[in-house]
């Protein structure tokens, strides 16, 4: 799974996710891409789920790059724990991603494998996504 190999501290608030994505919502590396259309926290496990979903469709032909990374602890308590006595322990790790962020990007496979990957890749994430080419993000997302 991912997570960072340091932190300057161990533990964060929760934060908001208002606003739409300034940062990553073009298409850099590859053809296509899969795009946020909802905020949400995306665990490290469920990128890792989407990774392998991706290179298992296209056998590990064209080129896969992840453009999120899970640098936000979440802690959780455990059950049955009365209220108080401190926060609980980091559990696990989760990107923040906001609407127009351009998570997962494909390139070197045809038009029709690059979408079916990233269709496959899109039912492991918890949020709404869209598949957009290269042409489609010109000036960002401006929706």
């Amino acid at each position: 799974m991912l997570m960072p190999k340091r932190v300057k501290r161990r533990k964060q608030f929760r934060g908001s996710i208002t606003g739409k994505a300034t940062r990553g919502n073009t298409i850099v590396y590859g053809d296509y891409g899969l795009v946020s259309t909802e905020p949400c926290w995306i665990k490290s496990n469920q990128i890792e789920a989407a990774r392998v979903a991706l290179t298992r469709y296209t056998k590990r032909t064209g080129q896969v790059w992840i453009k999120i990374f899970p640098d936000k602890p979440v802690t959780a308590k455990p059950a049955e724990t009365r209220m108080g006595s401190g926060k609980g322990a980091v559990e696990y790790w989760v990107a923040v991603v906001k609407p127009g962020r351009v998570m997962f990007e494909i390139g070197g496979v045809p038009e029709s494998d690059a979408r079916e990957a990233l269709r496959l890749a899109m039912h492991k994430l918890p949020c709404k996504c869209k598949i957009v080419s290269k042409a489609d993000l010109e000036g960002g997302v401006t929706e």
